[in-house]
């Protein structure tokens, strides 16, 4: 055989098999593009992300959304950090504590399709339909403002009429349709219509909140006419809604339907006394879905740093989170504000006080 006909071989070889690792990485990556924040396969990084759109770690179609807003890149940043920041919350006395100290766990959750995966991407899309709705009342955002939506169906309607600056929930889910449209409309993948269900389910979270806030104007105090607007909720009860749907979420198969389409159904429950149940049962919209069963996060793995060397409360969290390791005691002494008083006017002068206290740590 001539020596160009076997380097061309060769050649072709290693092409082939290039083309086949290409391939078995993007079938095994996590399923995340057109994402944003907690729930997108990008990197992580704090003191890397800055208020301009580049540093954000956006796809180009988020990029080019981004960039039509001089100020979009701040609010998409508080977005994040507000996710983040209620993610952490919510989990502090978990045994996963969304830590972000590792994107690789981050990413091996993501993958999985786990009951985290399911809180992150809920978590994800109500902080970022919330704080640019805020942006919008605040005037950060050049193409949207206040709300101008009136509750024109209420018997009082005469009663008082609409001002003030109403968070503008309206254009903040249109701009997160758009954002996220990579998600994948029309998507017969499990992950994807899993991903897009628990979006919703973030976005209905905060719609849920939305309550109207009033403000009496008359003579000598009485309320004949009434100034009033939208307002969100505080996030903190969004994030405390998702997590209890966490708590209860649903496990998932994609099921072909009559009409050739797939669609989400509850697994069956593979324990006696559960055949009676409908089998087939698609979730309700306010199930949070998840594919795969979660580890028990109390040994370090591919997806967490496990729980040893946590601190616990004696009482409450110990037993739960050091997963029957049991708990070492530590004294330390520890600084605080103390005998405080009001000093007229307007302070509050307090002392330093320095104690020492125990703290129980779980063991590795």
């Amino acid at each position: 055989m001539p020596r160009s006909y076997r380097w061309l071989l060769a050649v072709s070889a290693v092409s082939s098999l290039l083309h086949t690792i290409v391939f078995l990485l993007l079938i095994n990556a996590p399923v995340t593009h057109g994402y944003f924040g907690l729930a997108s396969s990008n990197r992580i990084s704090l003191d890397r992300m800055g208020r301009d759109c580049k540093s954000l770690f956006l796809t180009k179609r988020q990029q080019k959304l981004c960039n039509r807003d001089s100020e979009m890149a701040a609010v998409l940043l508080d977005a994040f950090r507000l996710s983040l920041s209620e993610c952490r919350s919510q989990f502090k006395h978990e045994r996963w504590n969304c830590s972000m100290s590792s994107d690789a766990h981050r990413y091996n959750i993501l993958k999985e399709g786990m009951k985290e995966t399911a809180f992150l991407s809920a978590i994800s899309s109500a902080g970022l339909v919330h704080a640019i709705a805020q942006g919008c009342s605040r005037g950060s955002l050049e193409r949207c403002s206040c709300d101008e939506v009136s509750f024109s169906d209420e018997a009082n309607r005469e009663a008082w009429k609409w001002g003030g600056c109403g968070d503008n929930l309206s254009y903040s889910q249109r701009f997160l349709k758009d954002f996220l449209k990579g998600k994948s409309t029309g998507s017969r993948d499990l992950r994807s219509k899993m991903d897009r269900h628990n979006s919703n389910l973030g976005l209905r979270a905060v719609r849920r909140r939305v309550q109207k806030v009033c403000k009496c104007h008359g003579i000598s105090g009485a309320c004949t006419t009434q100034t009033c607007w939208k307002q969100l909720g505080l996030f903190h009860d969004v994030g405390g809604d998702i997590k209890q749907r966490y708590e209860r979420a649903v496990q998932v198969i994609l099921a072909n339907r009559a009409d050739g389409e797939n669609e989400l159904v509850r697994r069956r429950a593979a324990r006696r006394g559960d055949a009676g149940r409908d089998a087939t049962a698609s979730p309700g919209k306010g199930d949070l879905v998840y594919e795969r069963a979660s580890p028990d996060f109390c040994s370090p793995s591919i997806y967490s740093e496990g729980t040893g060397g946590r601190e616990c409360d004696k009482v409450r969290t110990c037993d739960s989170l050091c997963c029957g390791r049991g708990y070492n005691i530590r004294s330390v002494m520890v600084t605080r504000a103390c005998q405080c008083r009001f000093h007229w006017c307007c302070d509050v002068i307090c002392q330093r006080c320095t104690t020492r206290e125990e703290i129980h740590l779980c063991r590795v």
